[in-house]
Parts: C-alpha cells; sequence; structure tokens
C-alpha cells in the first residue's frame, strides 16, 4: 500500500504525468496505459493517413490541367502492358503448334504479327517518354508558378526565420522530383500492375496450381516492401533537410564573397561548407545504405522467383504436368513478370523523392500569406497624416519575443518632414517597416488620415509610399528596369527625368550601354552611391504622398550628398517624408527632428530648438562635428 512509483506516457500529442501512483492501482496504470495505445495512437494513425490522403488529393488537382495527355499517357502505357503479355503466348503457339506441325503460313503471320507490334510499341513508347516527361515538366511549372506567387504574398516574418537557400532548394530540387514522380509514378505502376494482373490471368488459364505457387511468392515482396517505408521515409526527410542546409550555405558563401576576401576568412568559409558537406554525406550515407538494402533485398527476391519457375516448371513439365510450350511460356512470363517487379522497386525510391518533395512543397503553401481585411478599404489618394498610437512590437524569435518598441506613440502631420535620430537599437528602422504593414504590431493602433492601417488594402497603401532604404537592393538587369520600379508605366522620358533629379543621369549616359547597362547580380557592377541613386531615381518616378528615406545618403560621398540633398529637398515638398538618418547634417532642414532611444521618444524640436535644449540631440551633433 505504501509503495509508489512514478509513470510517465509520451505521445506526440501531450506528456502525461501520473505521480504516486499506488501499487494497488497498478491496474488502473495498466489500463491507461491501454486507453493510450487503443484511443490515442489509433486516433495518431488514423491522421497521418488522413493527410496521407489530403496530400494525394492536393497531388492529384495538378493534372486536371493536363488529363488529356494524362490519360492518353495511361492508354499508351496500358497498350504496352497487353502488347508485353503476347510475345510468350504466340511463342508458346509456335513450339506447340506451328512447328511440330510444319505450318509455315501461321508461323510467318505470327512473326509478322509480333514485328508489328513491336513497331507499334515502339511509337507508344516515343509518346510515353517524350509527351509524359512534358506532362510532369508543365505540372512542374505550375507549382513552381504557384509557389513563386504564393512566397510574393508571405510576411517578412516568414523569411527572417527561413534561409534563401532552403526556399530555392525547394523551388529547384524538390519540384524536379516532383516533376519525375508525377510522370513515371502514375505511368510505370500502373503499367506494372497491368502486366502483374494480364501474367497471372494468362499463367492460370495454362496452369492454375503453377501459377499460385509462383504468385505465392509476391505477397512476402508486398510485404518486406511496407516494413521498409518507414525507414526510407525517416532518412529521405533527413536527406533533404541536409541538401537544402547546403544550398542555403553556398548561396550564403557566394552572396558574402566579398566579405570573406576582405577578412580573410576563405578558410573559415571553407571549414563551415565542409562541416555542412560533411553532414550532407553522412545523410546520402545513411540513405543508400538503406536504399542498397531494399535494393539487393528485391533483387534476391525477384532471382528466388526465376529459380521458383525454373524448379517448380521443370518438374511440372518432368512429370508430364506442362508440355514444353507451356513450360517455356512460363519462362518468358515470369521473365515478363519480373519486369514489372523490378520497376517498383525502382519506382519506389522515385516515390519517396517525390512525396518528400510534395510534402515540404505543401509545408510552404500551407504557410499563411499576409492577412487582408476582407472589406479592405482602397482610397484613391493618401495625404500621409500619420499617427502611431501605443504601438508595441517585436521581431518573434523561437525563444523569447524582445520587444523593439513600447507603447510608443508618435504623429506626424501630413506634408511635413520629420526626421528620426538617436542612437541605434531604438526602433527607428522598425518604425518605417511598419508604416508599409512589412510587419503587424502587437498591440497599440497605426493611422494613415484617420484609416487603421488594417482596414486599408496592402496595395493601395503601399502604392502611395515610396522608400530608399540604405541596404539598396538592384535586381539583375538594366539600370532602366531597375528604375522603372517605381513605376512601369514610365515612359523612357520619366525614367531619364526622375534620374537626374537623383544626380544618376549624367553618370548613366556616360557608359557604353547607358540605360540597358546590365547592374549584374545585386548591382554588383556600380558602386554603393551609385547604387543608392538609382534606388532615389526609383523613389522620384513612383512620386508617392509618402517618402519613408531610411538612411538614404548614407552610401553617398559628401560632394555627392551636397548635390542631392536640394533635390531630396523639392521632392519632400508637399508630402510626408520620414527620414532616418544618423549622419545629422542631412536633417538639419526638417520640420521636425524626433530622438528616439530605447525609451522611446525622448525629444522633439527643429534643429535650432534642439541645439538650444542641450540635451541628447546637441550632444550626438556635436559629437558627430568635434573634429570639423
Amino acid at each position: 500500500m505504501g509503495k509508489r512509483f512514478t509513470l510517465r506516457l509520451i505521445s506526440p500529442f501531450s506528456s502525461l504525468s501520473l505521480a504516486s501512483v499506488e501499487m494497488m492501482g497498478v491496474r488502473s496504470a495498466y489500463l491507461l496505459t491501454f486507453h493510450y495505445y487503443s484511443i490515442l495512437r489509433p486516433h495518431s494513425m488514423k491522421t497521418e493517413k488522413t493527410q496521407k490522403q489530403h496530400l494525394l488529393k492536393r497531388f492529384v488537382k495538378y493534372y486536371k490541367p493536363h488529363k488529356k495527355l494524362f490519360i492518353i499517357d495511361m492508354l499508351c502505357a496500358f497498350t504496352i502492358s497487353a502488347l508485353n503479355l503476347v510475345y510468350p503466348y504466340v511463342t508458346k503457339e509456335i513450339i506447340n503448334n506451328y512447328v511440330p506441325n510444319r505450318m509455315m503460313t501461321m508461323l510467318l503471320s505470327a512473326a509478322g504479327f509480333l514485328l508489328g507490334f513491336y513497331l507499334l510499341k515502339a511509337g507508344l513508347n516515343y509518346f510515353m517518354h517524350s509527351w509524359g516527361h512534358i506532362v510532369g515538366v508543365r505540372m512542374q511549372a505550375d507549382m513552381r508558378k504557384e509557389l513563386f506567387s504564393h512566397l510574393q504574398k508571405l510576411p517578412f516574418a516568414y523569411f527572417d526565420d527561413n534561409k534563401t537557400g532552403v526556399i530555392m532548394s525547394r523551388m529547384t530540387n524538390d519540384l524536379f522530383q516532383v516533376s519525375e514522380l508525377a510522370h513515371h509514378g502514375p505511368e510505370d505502376v500502373f503499367l506494372s500492375l497491368i502486366t502483374l494482373v494480364g501474367a497471372f490471368v494468362v499463367l492460370a488459364t495454362m496452369n492454375i496450381y503453377l501459377a499460385l505457387i509462383v504468385f505465392a511468392f509476391i505477397p512476402f515482396i508486398v510485404l518486406y516492401a511496407i516494413l521498409m517505408r518507414k525507414r526510407m521515409n525517416r532518412v529521405y526527410k533527413q536527406s533533404r533537410i541536409a541538401q537544402a542546409e547546403i544550398n542555403a550555405d553556398i548561396e550564403s558563401a557566394i552572396s558574402g564573397m566579398r566579405v570573406s576576401r576582405a577578412y580573410n576568412a576563405e578558410a573559415h568559409e571553407c571549414e563551415k561548407f565542409d562541416h555542412g558537406n560533411g553532414e550532407f554525406v553522412k545523410c546520402r550515407t545513411k540513405q543508400f545504405k538503406v536504399l542498397g538494402e531494399f535494393h539487393s533485398s528485391m533483387t534476391f527476391f525477384t532471382d528466388f522467383l526465376y529459380f521458383s519457375v525454373l524448379l517448380v516448371g521443370g518438374l511440372f513439365f518432368y512429370y508430364g504436368k506442362i508440355n514444353v510450350g507451356d513450360f517455356t511460356a512460363f519462362v518468358l512470363y515470369i521473365s515478363t513478370l519480373i519486369t514489372p517487379i523490378r520497376t517498383l522497386v525502382t519506382i519506389y525510391d522515385q516515390i519517396q523523392e517525390g512525396a518528400t518533395g510534395f510534402k515540404r512543397f505543401c509545408d510552404i503553401m500551407d504557410e499563411q500569406p499576409e492577412a487582408e481585411s476582407p472589406n479592405a478599404l482602397s482610397p484613391d489618394t493618401l495625404t500621409g497624416n500619420i499617427v502611431f498610437d501605443n504601438v508595441t512590437f517585436g521581431y518573434k524569435s523561437a525563444d523569447d519575443e524582445a520587444k523593439v518598441i513600447r507603447d510608443f506613440s508618435l504623429t506626424i502631420p501630413a506634408g511635413k518632414t520629420v526626421a528620426l535620430v538617436g542612437p541605434s537599437g531604438g526602433g527607428k528602422s522598425t518604425l518605417c517597416h511598419l508604416i508599409p504593414r512589412f510587419y503587424e504590431i502587437e498591440s497599440g493602433k497605426i493611422t494613415v488620415d484617420g484609416y487603421n492601417l488594417g482596414d486599408l488594402s496592402r496595395f493601395v497603401l503601399r502604392k502611395n509610399i515610396g522608400i530608399v532604404q540604405q541596404d539598396v537592393f538592384l535586381f539583375n538587369g538594366t539600370i532602366k528596369e531597375n528604375i522603372a520600379y517605381g513605376d512601369f508605366t514610365a515612359s523612357d522620358e520619366d525614367i531619364i527625368q526622375a534620374a537626374k533629379r537623383a544626380n544618376i543621369h549624367d553618370y548613366i549616359t556616360s557608359l557604353p550601354d547607358g540605360y540597358e547597362t546590365n547592374v549584374g547580380e545585386r548591382g554588383v557592377k556600380l558602386s554603393g552611391g551609385q547604387k543608392q541613386r538609382v534606388s532615389i531615381a526609383r523613389a522620384f518616378l513612383k512620386n508617392p504622398p509618402i517618402l519613408i528615406l531610411d538612411e538614404a545618403t548614407s552610401a553617398l560621398d559628401n560632394m555627392t550628398e551636397m548635390l542631392i540633398q536640394d533635390a531630396l529637398f523639392k521632392l519632400s515638398e508637399g508630402r510626408t517624408t520620414l527620414v532616418v538618418a544618423h549622419r545629422l547634417s542631412t536633417v538639419k532642414n526638417a520640420d521636425e527632428i524626433i530622438v528616439i532611444t530605447q525609451n522611446g521618444v525622448e525629444e522633439r524640436g527643429t534643429h535650432e530648438k534642439l541645439m538650444a535644449l542641450g540635451g541628447i540631440y546637441k550632444t550626438l551633433y556635436e559629437y558627430q562635428f568635434k573634429n570639423l
């Protein structure tokens, strides 16, 4: 009665701890354990089965736009399977009837018949291996298009948590495996099953007992394949993850090549790559060991099947149960039978690869896109009266939720130029990200012209906002194409005018290809200042009522900065302009300067007022210019 023990049950759904269970309660504990396995485990298995059925339905829907080609492909596979069953039967007739009875006409007719079948089979195989693959490629293109479109709608937080290389791996490697499965999976499985069933029917009509003996081995082969399934699923998933990680490392290393060279970090990058490469090799090694075990076992089973036919069929022939033609046909049919079994063995590997790839594709597709109100407002124009009302926001991580902004309030009047300054970490750039709803606030409210941002259409909101960031991103294309991102309907004259106002036109025209000059990946062929000015030209072209300049002149030399300050001043006239700057010389003429720290708004006013105040702003300003 006084003895106690602790029982802990762990399930995928919960962790149950039964502490201090009396020995007299062992029976109850046993019943609870039985209840878990009889209720929760079957539920888990049922849930897993339901998920697989759901994935299968999602996969099948991608066949619908190409169902005509798919049906023709399946008809070709069916016809080829039927033709494969003809050759052994004709061989039996030749050996049993045509040759012994010297029926030359029938012999030649059978030969011509087989030749015609082989020509037809060649044509069908051509269709299957060409148009069948084309169906797979078109499905892959549909999935990639859908995935790319979905990525365009995902919140920025998703890209903060997921590596670019991993996403690229899912769009390329995974979808390639899915397309291979889309073509070979149904086709090979259908062809193999038709051949297996057809061979059994024909063999049964010849000798039912021999057919049953031969086919009695097949359930054992199927059972073994099912038992190997879970092991293969696990190692294939690990292999996919390792492949995605190494892709991410390569993408990161190539993008940061200049940094690694500048810091002589080639050895470090190689060491980091070697580690990821080693993990990839380990996962692949596990995968191929399991695959090797599977293939070698299945090969043995098919060889044993052939051996059993020779042995049992030979005994049947020895004791006069079958004639020489039937025995020959049996051997040929088993050869025909082994081919689909080996095909099923081979396709199993492809099914695992494709199913894993499709699951990872669905994982991204199931990510929730940026939420949009069903009754989102779409005002024609916005003037830019921005109000932050007790806003709290933090970038979510796996461990905590660090609040960058807490109970922050600020009003930016329409048409005014407001500068945000202060030490790093105060949330200045974060505020710039919240206005176009790149991230969702946790509490409080942000309004533009009285409209709550959550009620506005994202498209309309962002259409009215122009952004020039510190980290300029240029797409791999021409200078003209990059400036045109401000307005894709703009004329060449508008693009040139925007470039002139950003003080980049003269440089562009000095290039051999002018505005058609390719900037390279991420604008690598341009200097930092040139990229910055192309980005500013973009904003000029967009001509929005709200302008956000997040360290917009940080990459410019003093001469160039002076040249565009007047242009930026003119651009900000009549529109709401939010300027984030560490170089205080760029914000002296702002209508209002707001000093932000981790405690929120510390000081606000014009340059002259803040200097007279003698607080944080004056300290920062004098520190920057003390050596001048």
